[in-house]
Formats: C-alpha cells, sequence, structure tokens
C-alpha cells in the first residue's frame, strides 16, 4: 500500500468525502444549536439497534456486536478557472453505515485472510433525507438484513482459511476490542450559503493570476461542508455531534522551457466565519505564487544529490507524517504483507533522543492555526485521546483503532475513515517537539557547517513542500518519498542561495530518521488530505525546521511536452496589436 499526503481535497461524491473546506463571513450563514436533549434520530437508531440485537444474537451465526451510524451533510462548491466560473453546486445527503460482527472478539467476520482485504471494505448506502423516522427504521431494518448475510458468508470462509493458514503472533491478536460505552450529544449545525459573491470572487482571483503570461492554468475552489454525526453501538455507545469546516484552495500551474511541469499551491481552512481570508490577503498570497512560480520556470535543474539538507516546518512536518507516522498505525503491525518497521521496537530508540512525537486530535488550533486533523470521536465512537508515540527517541506505543495487537488491546481513538470504507488506525494531529532546537539562523549556519565537513559544494533547502507518499507493504521497499516545490542550493562560500528544481527527497525510514542532527525552535503546520486503506481523511502534522546531515534526492519526473508555441492572448504583442 502506498499512504499520500497532499495539500488538495480529494472531492468526490458526497457520500464519499470527509474533509474540511471554506466560506467566507459576509457569503455565509451558520448555525449550531446546543442540544437540550438527545436527537429523535437517535433515539430511532436505538429503538433499531435493540430490536436487531434480540433477533440476531440468536440467529446462526449469532451477533455479538452492531453499530449503525448516520453521516448527515450538507456540501457547497464554488469553483472557477482563469476568469471564469467552472461551477456552482449546493447538496444535502445522508450516509448509513450498518457494521454487524459475527463469529467474537477474538476471531470474527473481519479477519484478515493472507493477502486478501477484509469482506466488510464498502458499507453503507445513500439513506433518506427527512426526519422520517418510521421510514429510517425500515432502512436501518434492510441494511441491517444485507449486513449480517455478508457477515455470516465471510465468517465461513474465515475459519476454513485456518486450516491452511499460518498466524503469526500479532496476526493471532483478537479481531475486535471490547469498549466502555460512551455518551455524548453535542451541537447540531446548519449552514447556508449565498455562492453569488464566490463566484464573483473565484473570477477576481483566478484574473488575478491570468496576469501572468507563465500562468498557464489556474483554479481556485471555494467549498463549505456542515456535518452532523449520529451513531449507536451495541455496547451502549450513544454520540450525536456536528461540525462545520471551511477552505478556500488557490491552484496554479505552469511549464519550464525543458517541458518540467510547475505547480504550486496554497489553501486557507478556518473553522468560524469570522476567520475567511479578505481579498488582500488572498490577492497577496496570489502575487506570491505568481512570483515563486515565474523564477521556478528559469530555475536551474539540480542532479541527484546525497548531502546536508535542511527542511523548513512544514516540509519537516511532512516528512515526519510519511518517514514515521505511517509505520505507527497499529492495524500495520498485525498485517503480514506489511513491512512492521517498528513492530518489535516499543521500548527501543528510533529517533535521536532529543525529538519527541505525539498525535493530539483533541487539538484544535495550534499557534492560532486550525489543525485539519481534530475530531472528538473517532469513526468508531472512541473518545480521540493524545497518544505520546515517542518520548525523547524511544517509541511508547502505536495509533490504535479497535483493531487491536497483543499487548495493545485496546483503541486510543485513532479508528478513521472517509465515508464508504472500513475505519483503521490513522494519524490525526501529528505533532513533533524538540529539547535541541536553536533559531532558524544557527540551523542554518549548521548546515553550511556540515556542507563544509563534508567537502560538499553545497548544502539544500527545502522551503515548501507539495506532499509524499511511502511504501509500507512487504514485498515493496521500505521507501518513502516527499515532493519539495520550493528548493535552494546553500553555497558554503557565502554566495546568494539558488532556486533550482527538480528533485524530490526518497529515502528508507530507519537510516533516514537517525539522521536528524538539529532543530528549529518555530513549530509550522501543514494541513492536507491523507489517503490510504481507509480512504482520504484530513490531518494536520507539525513540526520545526530540521537538519539532516545526508538526505538524498533524486531527480522528479517530468514531461517531455513543451511549453505553448503561442503566448497566451491578452499577453500576445501580436495579438494585441491586430485588435488595435
Amino acid at each position: 500500500m502506498k499512504p499520500t499526503l497532499t495539500h488538495r481535497s480529494l472531492i468526490a461524491a458526497l457520500a464519499v468525502f470527509s474533509a474540511a473546506f471554506a466560506t467566507s463571513a459576509k457569503d455565509q450563514h451558520s448555525k449550531v444549536t446546543e442540544p437540550t436533549e438527545a436527537p429523535a434520530i437517535l433515539a430511532t437508531m436505538q429503538s433499531e439497534l435493540d430490536r436487531s440485537m434480540a433477533g440476531y444474537s440468536k440467529a446462526d451465526p449469532p451477533v455479538y456486536f452492531i453499530s449503525y451510524t448516520i453521516a448527515d451533510r450538507e456540501y457547497a462548491e464554488v469553483s472557477g478557472s482563469n476568469g471564469a466560473l467552472l461551477s456552482s453546486t449546493e447538496n444535502h445527503a445522508r450516509w448509513l453505515e450498518v457494521q454487524t460482527r459475527v463469529g467474537s472478539f477474538k476471531q470474527d467476520n473481519t479477519h484478515k485472510l493472507g493477502d486478501r482485504q477484509p469482506s466488510w471494505t464498502s458499507p453503507g448506502t445513500a439513506t433518506i433525507l427527512a426526519d422520517d423516522l418510521p421510514v429510517l427504521s425500515r432502512e436501518i431494518w434492510r441494511e441491517t438484513d444485507k449486513q449480517y448475510r455478508a457477515a455470516s458468508q465471510a465468517l465461513i470462509k474465515v475459519k476454513t482459511s485456518q486450516q491452511v493458514q499460518v498466524q503469526t503472533a500479532e496476526g493471532a491478536a483478537p479481531d475486535f476490542s471490547a469498549e466502555a460505552p460512551r455518551t455524548y450529544t453535542g451541537p447540531h449545525v446548519e449552514m447556508r450559503v449565498d455562492r453569488a459573491p464566490w463566484e464573483a470572487r473565484v473570477r477576481k482571483y483566478t484574473t488575478a493570476f491570468s496576469q501572468s503570461p507563465a500562468v498557464l492554468n489556474s483554479i481556485v475552489t471555494f467549498t463549505a461542508l456542515a456535518a452532523n454525526q449520529y451513531e449507536v453501538t451495541s455496547e451502549g455507545s450513544k454520540i450525536a455531534f456536528g461540525q462545520i469546516h471551511y477552505r478556500l484552495e488557490l491552484y496554479v500551474q505552469s511549464k519550464a522551457p525543458d517541458g518540467m511541469d510547475i505547480n504550486r499551491y496554497n489553501n486557507f481552512d478556518w473553522l468560524t466565519p469570522k476567520d475567511a481570508p479578505d481579498d488582500k490577503t488572498v490577492l497577496e498570497h496570489i502575487q506570491t505564487m505568481i512570483q515563486e512560480t515565474e523564477a521556478l520556470d528559469k530555475a536551474p535543474l539540480v542532479d541527484p544529490y546525497a548531502g546536508p539538507a535542511l527542511l523548513t516546518g512544514r516540509a519537516a512536518a511532512v516528512f515526519f507524517h510519511e518517514v514515521f507516522g505511517h509505520r505507527s498505525e497499529g492495524f500495520r503491525q498485525k498485517d503480514i504483507n506489511e513491512g512492521q518497521t517498528f513492530t518489535s521496537k516499543i521500548g527501543e530508540q528510533i529517533l535521536p533522543d532529543f525529538l519527541s512525537i505525539k498525535d493530539d486530535p483533541t487539538e484544535s488550533v495550534f499557534g492560532g492555526q486550525m489543525l485539519l486533523g481534530n475530531y472528538l470521536y473517532d469513526d468508531e465512537g472512541v473518545k480521540a485521546e493524545s497518544v505520546q508515540l515517542v518520548d525523547h527517541g524511544v517509541l511508547k506505543t502505536f495509533l490504535m483503532s479497535r483493531s487491536p495487537l497483543v499487548d495493545i488491546p485496546h483503541s486510543n481513538g485513532h479508528g478513521r475513515r472517509q465515508l464508504g470504507f472500513v475505519p483503521v488506525a490513522r494519524q490525526g494531529n501529528l505533532i513533533v517537539s524538540s529539547t535541541n532546537a536553536v533559531s532558524n539562523e544557527q540551523l542554518r549556519a549548521k548546515l553550511i557547517e556540515l556542507v563544509k565537513a563534508q567537502g560538499k559544494p553545497f548544502g539544500l533547502l527545502i522551503d515548501d513542500i507539495a506532499g509524499g507518499f511511502t511504501f509500507t507493504g512487504r514485498g515493496q521497499p521500505q521507501a518513502f518519498q516527499v515532493l519539495p516545490l520550493v528548493v535552494y542550493k546553500v553555497f558554503p562560500d557565502g554566495r546568494p542561495d539558488q532556486l533550482v528544481r527538480g528533485v524530490d527527497i526518497v529515502g528508507t525510514p530507519l537510516v533516514s530518521l537517525t539522521k536528524i542532527v538539529a532543530t528549529g525552535n518555530k513549530p509550522e503546520i501543514f494541513n492536507g488530505y491523507c489517503g490510504a486503506e481507509s480512504g482520504s481523511v484530513p490531518v494536520s502534522a507539525v513540526a520545526p525546521a530540521i537538519l539532516i546531515s545526508e538526505m538524498e534526492v533524486q531527480k522528479k519526473e517530468t514531461s517531455t511536452d513543451r511549453p505553448p508555441i503561442l503566448p497566451p492572448p491578452a499577453h500576445d504583442p501580436e495579438s494585441q496589436g491586430q485588435k488595435q
């Protein structure tokens, strides 16, 4: 499997997204209603759950666990390109998920068979929008019967496979964890978006991009999501809560003379309308993106290199997400097809002793900036927890869903998924801290010292990042790749830094993590979307700048297509002359 981290959201059908999006204080209305009692929809779900458990627990094979989840999503999107409107839409949908488990906590129908995925891979169905409770009960009844039949068939395959397959120690861990029931009723949210002002704004923003002849294409997307979730389980949990997320995305494409694609991206995320960016702020970011795009078009290429490198905070955050974060996800430790890099290393030092890492989805803000990976309860109804993964370089534990390990029998609230996928252990807000922190100026001086000591002609400064991916499967190299956008050569003789392009960071985790020699003292945030086994989920990574004594970069994938033969019409002197 190749988990990936990107800036950009993967906006598909409403039924299969779980992301955070954007709108404006002037152009939208949101309503947050504090609860006075549990919503009626939750009572209906509980009533049908009681009826189902009474019946299916006596069936053959008997059900030992059932959960019902309804996700209600109001969604709006406005997208523009090159000064024109592409789309302007609204939607409202509900998605019903029914999980039925037959067998026992020790072994049930979800047990993974060899290299095949579990049978429960696409749960759920679209359901009614209105609070017509008798009709909703019927929908739940039909879906429960469907899922029970599928679970029963899957359990037969699981039991048969045990006769011919060898079980590893972690593979023999229970399939599901018993958790204490939770009761929580949070706010109910609603939103009403006036899309017309945003239609004008996306035209304005993409027109601003078109002022540069280097810009081949620009896309600006405004999106808003109000999500309410309801969940009941046969263990006694009853959970209801809602949240509104907002996002604005800016994307520009160019092409260098040698055919390499040049992409720049920026985004704004916020939780309340008052924090929406104004035109002045957005247009300033657009000008910066244009200047960087024009400079990258002219920047020289870098050949493959191994030597000292300095990653600024956002780049370092992506580095830790890819190199460490995915390998700390608990379900990977029990899958024989995974590389299991850290499975047997709890209590061992895997990082320099000045580094510590936690994953804390309970934090919504860091340094005044929104964290995209914030949530109250995970997608298995377990309360989110702050988890200390590494303490002064020593691995302490893993991120856990309700798929337990032999020595970690319970979830720590990290079971996450995109709608329509099975929850597995995933990152939320990965936060790196350091006790060997110096100013960024001192960190740069240390980079130059390393360059001189190693006799290298230059070091690299990685200043911005698009995302990255990593291979975690046993059948592939245990390698990662991080995709820089803005890279500088730093020379030891005092020459000005030189902007370059055409490189990707590559390496293997066990070696790369030990090469970190110092960090900066100003943490930075990367908000993005991580795609892996349970779909695309919003995440954040927070880290200070890091100095790496030896890092390898390879040539970036490129295109052989030349740039357009003619300039854009608005920047063609001959075209303008003919019009005059």
